[in-house]
């Protein structure tokens, strides 16, 4: 069995190396209807079937003219139909003609430039110029958004808002795309009780798994199968023997310390291996990697604020790299303390933290209430994870730290 780095742990950093390191993608695809798509790797390119919008288009409400010259004030020209969106004018135009042209709708041929409505003035079938038109023609080309075989998203990208509204503008309804890895997790504890029943004396509300099934499903990853199990170790082994022949990936919370009850790191240990176990970080010392009959084993602590924050620091990173797409990692950003913040020196910290902007734009860090990683408190309207080094004990009010911004992208 694996013993802990030194007395204090693996290192954040040199932890989440080593377990990228051992992973690769499971390289296994799917085809799914684009509106599914949202967050999923796509498997392959992506290559626009033809030019959108495939053809010259208005840009705004007013008139097509014939030729492409800047015309000067007071030019006229003779009104000969419509081109409305998806209606557009059926014939070319020749010197002298013009059409009225809606927003979005077909610029006829002959036409190189569409006059603004409020430009001009209409009588009868003639169209006059009152204003300078000014050098811009008013008209997308037909390659605007896409040309015909032009590579739209890359292999390997993760599909935002942003590319799934551009692919559905290029006519793709069906994606290919990399398989999500199924994820089983266990909850140990001979204490835990359904939220719902009347607790005994000694017994609390079993959180972790709505915890951890919401954070992974904020994170794009699903939970497929689950187990709570109390500390016994023939329940434990079964429930472990279970997820790794199901699951791609098997995930506890509890049980990878060293008390009397603990059993998952000594079960592990026996079904696979624990490559290493102790983070030097709070919360989440007590955290256990390895592998559960060939399948990759996160043993994250039991208390839940620590076990949100190690699945986010470790286990979301090897979820993406079993994915196949490129690790996405929380944006930092330098911020300052509002407050003076007590604490003891001899852990880095991942502190909660709410952001604040002050008076005059400068960011900082709130910090309310305990930092205690059994309090799920601590976590309600988090913005940041606030890094302090091992070596810093009680910090000033105005302290410059960098913080892990808890934001997900919207586009």
């Amino acid at each position: 069995m694996a013993e802990p780095f030194g007395p204090e742990g693996l290192p954040l950093e040199l932890a989440r190396e080593r377990i990228l390191e051992a992973l690769q993608p499971l390289g296994l695809v799917e085809q799914l209807p684009l509106a599914a798509c949202l967050g999923r790797i796509t498997a392959e390119p992506v290559l626009a079937a033809a030019a959108v919008p495939g053809f010259r288009a208005s840009i705004m409400d007013g008139y097509a003219i014939a030729g492409s010259e800047q015309p000067l004030v007071g030019a006229r020209w003779r009104l000969r139909g419509t081109s409305a969106a998806g209606a557009p004018y059926g014939a070319a135009l020749a010197a002298g003609e013009a059409v009225r042209i809606l927003t979005g709708a077909v610029v006829p041929q002959g036409s190189g430039r569409v006059l603004p409505q409020e430009l001009v003035g209409v009588e009868g079938d003639q169209l006059e110029l009152l204003k300078p038109c000014g050098v811009p023609v008013w008209i997308r080309g037909p390659e605007e958004e896409a040309a015909a075989g032009q590579e739209l998203v890359a292999a390997g990208q993760r599909l935002g808002v942003a590319e799934l509204g551009r692919l559905a503008s290029c006519g793709v309804c069906q994606l290919t795309l990399t398989q999500r890895p199924r994820l089983g997790l266990l909850i140990s504890g001979d204490e835990l009780l359904p939220p719902g029943r009347q607790r005994a004396p000694g017994q609390i509300w079993e959180s972790n798994s709505v915890l951890l099934a919401a954070l992974l499903e904020q994170l794009g990853y699903g939970v497929t199968q689950q187990r709570v199990v109390a500390d016994q170790p023939e329940p434990l082994r079964q429930a472990l023997r279970e997820l790794a022949a199901g699951c791609d990936v098997v995930v506890s919370t509890g049980g990878v310390s060293a008390g009397d009850s603990d059993w998952i790191r000594q079960l592990v240990a026996e079904l696979g291996e624990v490559s290493f176990w102790k983070l030097f970080l709070k919360p989440g010392r007590p955290f256990a990697w390895g592998q559960v009959a060939g399948v990759p084993f996160f043993g994250l602590p039991g208390n839940p604020v620590a076990a949100a924050i190690t699945a986010l620091q470790l286990l979301w990173p090897a979820l993406q790299r079993l994915e196949g797409g490129a690790i996405q990692v929380l944006p930092r950003l330098l911020v300052r303390l509002e407050q003076e913040l007590r604490r003891g020196a001899g852990r880095p910290e991942l502190a909660r933290a709410r952001l604040v902007v002050a008076a005059d734009g400068a960011l900082l860090a709130r910090v309310e209430g305990s930092q205690a990683s059994s309090r799920i408190g601590s976590l309600q309207g988090a913005d940041l994870l606030l890094e302090i080094p091992a070596e810093l004990g009680n910090l000033e009010a105005g302290t410059q730290l960098w913080a892990q911004l808890l934001r997900l992208p919207i586009f």
